[in-house]
């Protein structure tokens, strides 16, 4: 069964990824190792692990409903709704890899590693967490692209649970960063600012 939205989406995806896994590789290669580190095993905490579980079960639900809702015709999204979805994924990226030159020290674990220090400046000038901005708004899209309403029902229980991990990680960060409890005083808000 062809499914255009979907190419679409894809080719948006991985041209992404390479990209910015071309430039870590390039400039970058102490995060791009980081970042490489990534699932449930990786976590240290048992909540760390129990959260990664559940979003990676969740993200890959995301794909699978929107998949059957495409197949059996559950909801229908307008084309140009998907185009601009595709394009607000490219967006997300961007936005993404602008996180990751800011802030070399972001692994894909919750950890604080050596000589690591506060980042402030730029989008963490704006809210303390901007890669899980990044992530929830690529999330968020990611059903439109592929012409799915329903897939917009898991990318909701994803962002919150986005919104949970950042919550618990930040327990950590004020423990042993040192400088992040004078960061949050001044960077009020995680993910959205003025809201959350």
């Amino acid at each position: 069964m062809k499914y255009p939205q979907a190419s679409i989406y894809l080719g948006v995806f991985f041209i992404s990824v390479l990209f910015i896994t071309g430039y870590l590789f390039l400039f970058d290669k102490h995060l791009l190792q980081s970042r490489l580190a990534v699932g449930p095993a990786a976590e240290p905490t048992i909540t760390q692990k129990l959260i990664q579980s559940v979003a990676g079960l969740t993200f890959i639900s995301i794909y699978i409903l929107s998949g059957f809702d495409h197949r059996y015709r559950w909801s229908i999204v307008p084309q140009p709704i998907s185009y601009v979805s595709d394009a607000l994924c490219a967006l997300a990226f961007v936005f993404l890899f602008f996180v990751f030159r800011q802030n070399t020290f972001l692994s894909a674990t919750i950890e604080v590693q050596d000589k690591q220090h506060v980042i402030s400046t730029g989008l963490y000038a704006i809210v303390r967490h901007p890669m899980y901005t990044g992530a929830s708004i690529l999330m968020l899209v990611t059903p439109l692209a592929l012409g799915s309403f329903w897939g917009l029902i898991p990318s909701l229980i994803l962002v919150l649970i986005i919104g949970i991990r950042s919550v618990d990680e930040e327990h950590q960060l004020n423990a042993e960063l040192p400088g992040y409890p004078a960061y949050c005083k001044k960077v009020k808000f995680r993910m959205i600012p003025y809201i959350f």
